[in-house]
């Protein structure tokens, strides 16, 4: 299964956020990477612009160039908002709810609990990280995983109500994914709008 494994922080500091979670790196060094990062300031094209918004957005979730495309493609056929549509669907992934619902850290850490079967949906267990989870639909921690010491880390002191549209149930370890979330109530800071523009040239 592919996905990106290379070096974190340098990816977090050419886009001075720190998209992978908490980074000491980035706190240190907040300039672009590289012998001359510190005094680069280079001014990007129009292309150059919306092809690190899209970068931003496939590493931000994760997910490589031929599956952002083909999100993207489903994104177009779909009625509405192309952008705002695909940022949906990039949010109703398996991993990505993993993720919100603070059974895991981050979405590569998310994204490794699903790989090994210890996440259920709907009751049924589910190693496809890239799965579009439905509304109704219960994303839960499989019974033998509960007792696992990464969950119960990262659920400790976890707000659950930083995101309306999941509804998380303690004594099950169980979320339920209520609606797909609008435009506003996805905290990612990207510009979808520019992701749209390059696809479409």
């Amino acid at each position: 299964m592919a996905r990106y494994i290379g070096p974190k922080s340098r990816i977090a500091r050419r886009f001075g956020e720190a998209i992978f979670g908490p980074d000491k790196a980035l706190n240190k060094r907040n300039y672009a990477p590289g012998q001359h990062g510190v005094n680069r300031h280079k001014k990007n094209s129009e292309y150059g612009t919306q092809l690190a918004e899209k970068q931003k957005a496939k590493y931000t979730y994760g997910v490589l160039e031929r599956q952002f495309r083909l999100l993207f493609q489903q994104a177009q056929r779909s009625k509405g908002i192309t952008g705002e549509i695909l940022l949906q669907l990039l949010e109703s992934r398996l991993d990505n709810i993993v993720y919100r619902l603070g059974i895991a850290p981050t979405r590569a850490a998310a994204r490794q609990l699903v790989s090994h079967r210890h996440i259920t949906l709907d009751g049924k267990v589910v190693n496809i990280p890239s799965v579009l989870v439905k509304p109704g639909q219960i994303v839960a921690v499989r019974e033998k995983s509960k007792s696992l010491e990464v969950i119960a880390e990262s659920l400790s002191g976890f707000n659950h109500s930083k995101y309306p549209w999941l509804e998380w149930n303690e004594a099950e370890l169980a979320g339920k994914y209520l609606n797909i979330p609008p435009r506003e109530e996805i905290p990612e800071n990207i510009k979808e709008q520019l992701i749209v523009e390059l696809y479409s040239k």
